[in-house]
């Protein structure tokens, strides 16, 4: 049985199977891991293949070696995983062109720094700009937000970047069949890509998402399973395109939809908040009304679907896991798809555009509100967490002083970004993620968290004061005295940008380069290919980078050698592939303590 750090997904888990459903906890136990395609050794790209490189056959058909292979798949891997997010980017940037910006401040803000007039039409016009520059242009968003000392690094390494379609498009190019072959070369470009990810699809993405949906600020929100109630509506999101998902939210706390959800039967709508997009929501918008909170993330979504309390699945993105098919089936849940990249088997499509955002929000919450009327009821299941969440850039640089001031007396040692996905390979569901948080904040580290990370610590109380159980003596005095939890939530997984951004204005402050700051990052329990363009723009970036598991380079002696030996004379940036919470959070302190030293602290 995989292990599942989260009590209440664990007895979900064994409902489903009692009722005889698959979920990926017991997927997971039948499926048997490609040891050669781990290592990033499988080449698949033309019919000669797919070649297996091992060391009695170290070449494929057309003589690509495993160096060559591995640089080749890990560039064409981050290609996917950039492009997913430059295609929520656009649409963010559609909405933005039809919609009247609720943050007026943040939209005078990054249309200055971008160098233009402060409009939402023009920002959004000047988004889908760069996003369809032609590769032989630069991005002007990265030229402009890049810190200068970062930017000269990039120079000298010749990965600014140009449009970032273009980029995506010549990297797929460079991988396919027997085409480019220079190992050094397509990790360049694996570089650009992360520039391109972090600058344009993920920071523009969130800026244009606190314009439209207004930014979060700190607060105490109930998270959970226990917060559904089985006895109204529950419509479940998945996906990461909060603007698509506001608008069947806004539809939905209107008196109208709530009063024909009564006529039904029911207390009136919920939307039950899943996956990243949950995650996000629950920042922004009053939680415990009509959006009734988070309750769980990318792996919990299948459980929670065979529960008996969920009546409609309306998904946007990833993480949309095509195993709900059987499980609406069997539970008579309707499955939405209001964009078209997550249309699974079993969905109904009913496509999203900013014109007929209000229509299509309609479509689904009609549908949903008849599919609760063949649903049999279930009983409410499940606890709850207080948790704090909201965390922005905003909240840290009007706090910079008082987190300079900590972590200069050394009470707290330094920041610790755990972001990103859950899997189950990683020791399983969540383990991993809470065991390195458990020993980073025993070693007085502040952890910042984003995306699925968030909601596993979030139902395992590390947001609220029960977290405060596993911090060391200095982290501890200094959350009780600010009354902050030990581990700050920043919401959508997206919200990487966030960390990066405030980590380039402590830079400023401290006068020195990212490198150089006390901070490393892990992605502990890495899921998707979205998770390898993150990495590549923190590689960039110059931070220590932790994952689990590997990231199917190992294969590579060359690859691996650039991106742990090489990588940190060049960007300041080094991969550390580490499934040990203890072996991991101790390097990541030594890091920590490294840096510290260097700036004389």
């Amino acid at each position: 049985m995989v292990e599942i750090a989260n009590p209440d997904i664990e007895r979900l888990v064994e409902i489903a199977r009692q009722k005889g459903l698959e979920t990926p906890h017991t997927r997971r136990e039948k499926v048997s891991i490609c040891e050669t395609g781990k290592k990033g050794l499988c080449c698949n790209v033309c019919s000669e293949g797919p070649c297996r490189i091992t060391e009695k056959h170290p070449y494929g058909v057309c003589g690509l070696n495993a160096d060559q292979i591995v640089a080749k798949n890990l560039l064409r891997h981050v290609a996917a995983g950039v492009g997913c997010y430059v295609h929520v980017c656009e649409n963010t940037a559609r909405t933005l062109m039809n919609l009247e910006p609720r943050d007026e401040g943040t939209l005078r803000m990054v249309c200055k720094k971008l160098g233009i007039e402060a409009d939402a039409r023009s920002l959004a016009e000047f988004v889908v700009a760069d996003l369809h520059r032609p590769r032989w242009q630069r991005s002007e968003i990265v030229g402009k937000l890049a810190p200068e000392r970062r930017k000269e690094v990039y120079e000298k390494l010749a990965i600014m970047p140009g449009g970032a379609k273009a980029e995506i498009v010549d990297a797929l190019v460079k991988s396919s069949t027997n085409l480019n072959a220079n190992v050094h070369d397509m990790l360049s470009h694996v570089l650009k890509l992360g520039l391109v990810m972090g600058y344009v699809a993920l920071r523009m993405n969130v800026w244009m998402n606190d314009i439209l949906l207004g930014t979060p600020e700190v607060k105490e929100v109930e998270t959970g399973i226990g917060v559904i109630n089985p006895n109204a509506v529950n419509v479940m999101t998945t996906g990461h395109q909060s603007a698509l998902q506001h608008a069947v939210i806004e539809l939905a706390m209107e008196e109208e939809m709530q009063k024909l959800a009564r006529d039904a039967g029911a207390d009136g709508i919920s939307i039950v908040g899943a996956t990243c997009v949950g995650q996000d929501l629950q920042s922004r918008l009053p939680v415990g009304k009509c959006f009734v909170g988070q309750c769980s993330n990318n792996f919990g979504t299948e459980p929670l679907a065979a529960s008996g309390l969920i009546d409609a699945v309306v998904s946007e993105f990833n993480c949309t896991f095509p195993g709900l098919t059987a499980i609406a089936a069997k539970e008579k849940i309707r499955l939405m798809a209001i964009d078209d990249v997550a249309f699974i088997d079993g969905a109904e499509l009913v496509s999203w555009s900013p014109e007929k955002s209000r229509e299509v929000a309609r479509e689904v919450l009609e549908r949903a509100i008849e599919a609760y009327k063949a649903r049999k009821r279930a009983e409410r299941f499940g606890g709850t967490k207080r948790a704090k969440v909201g965390f922005t850039e905003r909240f840290v640089v009007e706090n910079a002083e008082k987190l300079l001031g900590v972590i200069a007396e050394g009470k707290v040692r330094g920041v610790a970004a755990v972001v990103g996905c859950s899997n189950l390979v990683s020791g399983g569901h969540d383990v991993l993620i809470r065991d390195l948080t458990k020993e980073l904040l025993r070693r007085d580290v502040l952890v910042w968290t984003a995306g699925c990370t968030a909601y596993a610590l979030q139902g395992l109380g590390f947001m609220s004061e029960e977290g405060l159980n596993y911090a060391g003596d200095g982290l501890r005095e200094v959350c009780e005295e600010f009354n902050l939890p030990p581990v700050w939530d920043f919401g959508i997984c997206m919200s990487v940008a966030r960390i990066v951004t405030i980590a380039e204005f402590l830079a400023e402050k401290l006068n020195c380069d990212l490198p150089d700051l006390p901070v490393a990052v892990s992605a502990p329990q890495w899921l998707e290919e979205q998770a390898l363009g993150d990495g590549a723009f923190a590689l960039a970036s110059g931070f220590l980078l932790h994952v689990c598991p590997d990231p199917f380079v190992s294969g590579s002696k060359l690859v691996t050698n650039v991106l742990t030996e090489e990588l940190p004379k060049l960007t300041g940036g080094r991969l550390l592939v580490e499934c040990n919470a203890e072996k991991a959070a101790s390097e990541m302190l030594k890091h920590i303590e490294e840096k510290r030293k260097g700036l004389g602290i």
